[in-house]
């Protein structure tokens, strides 16, 4: 019998261009010369569509979901096509009128848009996203094809059937399966609701699962160095040439406030001297995209300078001798035992330190350090803004005069007045 005729093209309905200038992409299925088209649910500008392409011209995340979308679509066809050509059955155009206006041909599930999700997020690494976030979005995919497997026998679920109860077994799961804590277990469902809303921008679904249902957190205090123990690090000389240069590193981070990934993306091209010819540091945050200019510390020049000629740093390009983020970790904790510092060190903490010690502690207004920490939130700045003792008692000791300066003109005030 003969093969029925089926092609499959995407269409602008200019007719119905919405007051934001966009216009709606119709799907539109051919069967033997008959044809039916029906909403994508997809809207675009005319300029940004590729009429010989049929899809959206660029690289943008917008372009890449419109046509990851389309993808889908006409696989979705291509797949019931095959499905019901048996070569016996004349296909007809009401065929796939049945299924596709009826819905029925839309049902999206978790694993396929989680797998459409970090193929995105790869896409972007080293631009949007880092590797470190991509390697959490395959962790907690594996995660949830771990739980599907254990608690609903299933490779796949479709997201219709996400509700509040899903995500409260997905998190007693994750708890009991691996023994981790609130807050990693707070890092897996924050990486599944992005998934999920990502699948309502592409309206594969139009509900959120999460809606009613409450990630739990805990506030945790990453801690700071004192002034005191920042010293006694500082002071400390190491023969073993890596922990000498971990610890210059670690200390940079104190007086700069960088993070690691900041920290290793670092060259020279970053370093700019100001009108008053101070080395300053501008670079753009990773996580937040925003720009930053921290002027140096003499403490902080001083290590810049000691690397300055340093073959390694020379060879590679780099300011300072960055390790891995784990190995620095590690080497860390020997140099906090090596100084008798009773403390869980890392190079977070450094960036935790310059906040706290460096900056807060020495009265530099909360405004200027958010600056330098990039962040985009002053909220998320006055996480960093802790009261610490000797800040507590600088500003006591300053009221104090206040206080005693107004008491002393009121005593002068009533002498005046005796006289």
């Amino acid at each position: 019998m003969k093969k029925t005729q089926l092609t499959v093209s995407f269409q602008l309905k200019k007719t119905k261009k919405g007051r934001d200038g966009k216009t709606p992409i119709y799907l539109r299925i051919t069967v033997e010369g008959k044809r039916f088209e029906v909403a994508t649910g997809k809207r675009i500008e005319e300029k940004q569509w590729g009429t010989r392409m049929q899809r959206a011209k660029g690289k943008s995340e917008s372009a890449q979901i419109i046509n990851n979308y389309l993808v889908k679509k006409e696989d979705e066809v291509n797949k019931y096509y095959l499905k019901i050509d048996d070569g016996e059955k004349h296909i007809t155009v009401d065929d796939f009128k049945s299924k596709f206006q009826s819905g029925r041909g839309t049902a999206f599930t978790l694993i396929q848009v989680f797998k459409e999700n970090n193929k995105l997020v790869k896409m972007e690494i080293g631009n949007k996203y880092s590797e470190s976030t991509y390697n959490q979005y395959v962790t907690t995919f594996n995660r949830l094809k771990a739980f599907l497997k254990k608690h609903y026998h299933i490779t796949d679920i479709e997201l219709s059937k996400l509700d509040v109860n899903f995500m409260s077994r997905f998190d007693n799961f994750l708890r009991l399966e691996y023994g981790i804590g609130v807050n990693t277990i707070a890092k897996y469902l924050k990486q599944l609701k992005k998934v999920v809303h990502y699948a309502q921008r592409l309206r594969y679904l139009n509900f959120d699962p999460f809606d009613g249902y409450k990630i739990s957190y805990k506030e945790v205090d990453r801690g700071y160095l004192t002034g005191e123990e920042l010293k006694r690090i500082e002071e400390k000389t190491f023969r073993i040439k890596r922990l000498e240069e971990v610890k210059d590193v670690f200390l940079f981070v104190c007086y700069t406030g960088l993070s690691y990934s900041d920290l290793k993306a670092l060259t020279n091209e970053n370093i700019f001297k100001t009108m008053n010819r101070r080395n300053c540091i501008k670079y753009e945050r990773k996580k937040t995209s925003v720009r930053a200019t921290v002027p140096l510390l003499s403490s902080a020049q001083a290590i810049l300078d000691k690397y300055g000629q340093d073959p390694e740093c020379i060879a590679y390009g780099k300011i300072l001798p960055v390790k891995s983020n784990q190995r620095l970790n590690s080497y860390l904790a020997e140099i906090a035992e090596l100084c008798e510092i009773d403390k869980h060190i890392t190079m977070h903490l450094g960036r935790h330190t310059f906040a706290t010690t460096v900056a807060f502690e020495k009265g530099v207004p909360i405004e200027s350090v958010q600056h330098m920490l990039a962040h985009k939130n002053l909220s998320t700045t006055q996480i960093y803004s802790r009261m610490t003792d000797p800040k507590v008692m600088e500003d006591m000791n300053k009221l104090d005069e206040k206080l005693l300066n107004i008491n002393n003109g009121a005593i002068i005030l009533d002498m005046k007045k005796i006289v």
